[in-house]
């Protein structure tokens, strides 16, 4: 029988950085000054530009950062009048909107854990996420009003979100705590060099998910910036000129879908004020759903642009490498960034072939409710992704 090894690819974290990365007692390397929990995050962004806009939905709300605050902490008051508090699960089950980012955020200043509820899932798929989730209430249709409450007890190693897998017949609950989430934030807010001058990010992937919630809504809320979402996509190119967009975030699947009314948004001299195209996508996703030639097509309808690719996964908080895309390769992953580390996990491993593993402050610690998946997924603090890939003397992550 063949050895399985573990080769491990150590960051140096900075002598000097605004964002000190240190080696913890257990080998992880993590940020040293992020706010306590990510509800405070976002309340020094509320005072930092109370009237500028947070999100926009195209024909329905507009929200300023002092508006959703208010409106989500009377959610909040709400969901404590129903006997809801710190810990508790609560399940958001709505479609993508303003009215998702409330519920959110109230779930959050309520001292609750939101659960995120896929989109896309039938109704017997969905009440199993929310069964599975041990969800105390549901957020739906008709949000909770009470008079406005904030619970602000959380620290860094308490459960903020549960998050639940995709692309397989049974979810699993992902929990990602509040350094988690902190830190994909920090890292993406760095790796991707969000400005603080008012961004407008076009959010066009999923919200109930790690890479539409964690990775592009709270990095936009992070720089003060303006989520703007489109639930019709006929619409997409008249947002991007009215809208001053400065930032289309999508899952390669969307964007295939969405190539038409981007070739509009081109053909209108829309695309000149957009500076970031952000491809994320988890393994699978990367893998199947990229057509050949997307990041040539996308380049060429958005050439004043820095386009980026960004992989993760659920248990990652949705990140882990990055590329900023030159060249149409459909099997780079990308390098590692903020304070994630790769491991090689295999007989090969010592060629720089195997397992892709990862550790960081933004993975899990475990499942939800599922030990035996923990000890399968996990050795040590290093997280089991089940993708096969190569590691160059650069660093590159590459998909075998």
């Amino acid at each position: 029988m063949s050895q399985q090894l573990l080769i491990e690819y150590p960051l140096k974290p900075p002598a000097a950085s605004d964002n000190p990365l240190a080696r913890g007692a257990d080998g992880v390397l993590r940020y040293g000054n992020l706010t306590p929990a990510l509800t405070e995050l976002l309340d020094l962004q509320v005072h930092a530009f109370s009237s500028r806009e947070a999100v926009v939905e195209i024909g329905g709300p507009r929200l300023t950062y002092r508006e959703l605050w208010h409106s989500a902490s009377r959610v909040a008051g709400g969901l404590q009048e129903h006997g809801i508090g710190y810990g508790d699960r609560v399940a958001i089950h709505l479609p993508a909107g303003a009215r998702w980012v409330q519920a959110f955020l109230g779930a959050l200043l309520s001292g609750a854990v939101p659960v995120l509820v896929p989109d896309g899932l039938s109704p017997a798929a969905a009440r199993r996420v929310i069964e599975d989730s041990c969800a105390d209430f549901v957020l739906g249709a008709d949000l909770p009003d009470g008079a406005a409450f904030i619970d602000d007890g959380a620290a860094l190693s308490d459960l903020a979100l549960l998050c639940y897998t995709t692309g397989t017949a049974h979810p699993r609950g992902v929990e990602l705590t509040n350094e988690n989430l902190l830190s994909a934030v920090r890292s993406v807010v760095g790796a991707l060099d969000l400005p603080t001058d008012g961004l407008r990010n076009l959010v066009l992937l999923p919200l109930a998910h790690a890479s539409g919630c964690v990775d592009q809504v709270l990095p936009t809320f992070a720089v003060g910036g303006t989520v703007v979402l489109v639930p019709d996509s006929a619409r997409l190119a008249e947002t991007v000129a009215a809208e001053g967009i400065d930032m289309v975030s999508a899952t390669p699947r969307i964007f295939a879908r969405l190539l038409p009314e981007l070739a509009r948004v081109r053909e209108s001299r829309g695309s000149e004020g957009v500076s970031r195209i952000c491809s994320a996508g988890h393994r699978a996703e990367r893998a199947a759903a990229t057509p050949v030639g997307q990041a040539a097509t996308l380049r060429e309808l958005f050439p004043g642009a820095r386009h980026w690719s960004v992989w993760g996964a659920t248990e990652t908080s949705g990140i882990g490498l990055a590329v900023e895309a030159t060249a149409d390769s459909r099997t780079v992953l990308g390098f590692p960034f903020g304070g994630t580390e790769l491991a090689l996990y295999g007989p090969h491993a010592s060629s720089g072939h195997g397992e892709l593993l990862c550790r960081g402050p933004n993975v899990t610690r475990r499942y939800w409710r599922d030990p035996n998946a923990t000890a399968a997924r996990f050795t040590g603090t290093w997280f089991h992704t089940g993708d096969q890939v190569s590691i160059d003397a650069d660093g590159l992550v590459r998909r075998d």
